[in-house]
């Protein structure tokens, strides 16, 4: 057997359902696929089923995740430009907002006209950062806005060539941009989906070969992997109309390890992507006594049975994977072990940021 240790990892793009759509997926599913994926930290985003663009709403969120977390969870704040004057109450219980500029799952689409109105708020009440969900000329609207207002912004599952191109472009103008890749966009390509069927759909959409292998080729420029844990029913996925998102917390590490034993990347790219940017980027604070224990020698082929996500499927159902989490500890305390979860319901922290 070959072990390493690797720090906690830190997913900060999650949707963990709750509250809701619980059918779906609820914070203790959520963050115990979350521990068996070697995650210690992950941040849900705001596009519940009622959005999170209320103090009011924050509150309950929180505090139903108070009862339920099995890991250490933020939150964000959501906005369709409507809500300014909520900010200020907001800020102090959450890592940043979050702003859809292309349609995706829920109802918290930004209009354009209220972007700059928008940023120029949020930039007033904190210096916490605005992630943003924007595909292909979205993303050249939003650097132009983020040169002005100088305001941290992370661009969320970058998939195309001319996409990172562009973020490129602005990293080296010194305009406060970062962003991240998901393993679907990094593991499977447009090909893919006559697979897959509705369990390739997703928001952004799987891209060219082309697309990825630049992603790859620029690695260095990307900030996060993240996995945009999306999950939905089987049923749902095979039912009529389209639901865009698949799973991921239990799938990236593994995704990632493989890439490792294929000489794609080290672990050093695993250490920054997945858990020295995430903590910068969003101020998260870590502990030494929060690892993680990995065999690397371990092969196996991914299962639904064997997943702990409440939706129960995977777009990488029947992939042969080499490396596998063993052991899982938050603050020094045991809490996953030869894919067991020893955490207890509640155990997890949230992370307020002030």
């Amino acid at each position: 057997m070959s072990l390493i240790n690797l720090p906690g990892l830190i997913d900060p793009h999650v949707h963990l359902r709750d509250p809701g759509q619980t059918e779906k997926e609820d914070f203790y599913a959520g963050t115990c696929a979350a521990i068996a994926g070697g995650y210690t930290t992950i941040i849900d985003m705001p596009n519940n089923k009622f959005p999170i663009t209320t103090l009011e709403r924050l509150e309950e969120k929180i505090s139903i995740a108070k009862r339920k977390i099995a890991c250490d969870v933020g939150f964000y704040f959501g906005s369709a430009g409507d809500n300014l004057d909520e900010f200020e109450k907001a800020k102090d219980k959450v890592l940043g907002l979050k702003l859809y500029l292309n349609q995706t799952t829920g109802n918290l689409l930004i209009f354009k006209n209220l972007l700059e109105k928008t940023f120029y708020a949020w930039s007033k009440s904190c210096s916490k950062p605005i992630l943003v969900h924007a595909e292909d000329k979205s993303v050249e609207d939003l650097i132009n806005i983020v040169k002005k207002i100088n305001t941290p912004t992370h661009f969320c599952h970058i998939s195309l060539k001319s996409e990172l191109k562009m973020i490129i472009d602005a990293k080296e103008k010194g305009i406060p941009v970062t962003c991240g890749v998901t393993p679907h966009h990094l593991f499977l390509t447009e090909k893919d989906v006559k697979i897959l069927g509705p369990f390739g759909q997703m928001k952004p959409p799987l891209s060219s070969k082309k697309d990825q292998d630049f992603l790859w080729k620029y690695l260095r420029y990307i900030d996060v992997v993240e996995s945009d844990h999306a999950p939905h029913t089987i049923d749902e996925k095979r039912g009529k109309g389209t639901v865009f998102g698949v799973p991921g917390l239990e799938t990236t590490l593994p995704l990632l390890l493989t890439a490792v034993s294929e000489n794609r990347l080290i672990f050093d790219d695993i250490i920054r992507l997945c858990h020295t940017n995430p903590s910068k980027i969003f101020g998260i604070k870590t502990d030494s006594q929060t690892k993680i224990e990995i065999d690397l020698q371990k092969s196996y082929i991914i299962n639904r049975k064997s997943l702990f996500t409440k939706c129960g499927w995977s777009p990488f159902e029947g992939w042969k994977l080499k490396g596998k989490v063993k052991r899982v500890f938050i603050r020094g305390e045991k809490v996953f072990e030869d894919e067991k979860i020893l955490a207890m319901l509640g155990s997890g922290e949230t992370i307020m940021n002030t």
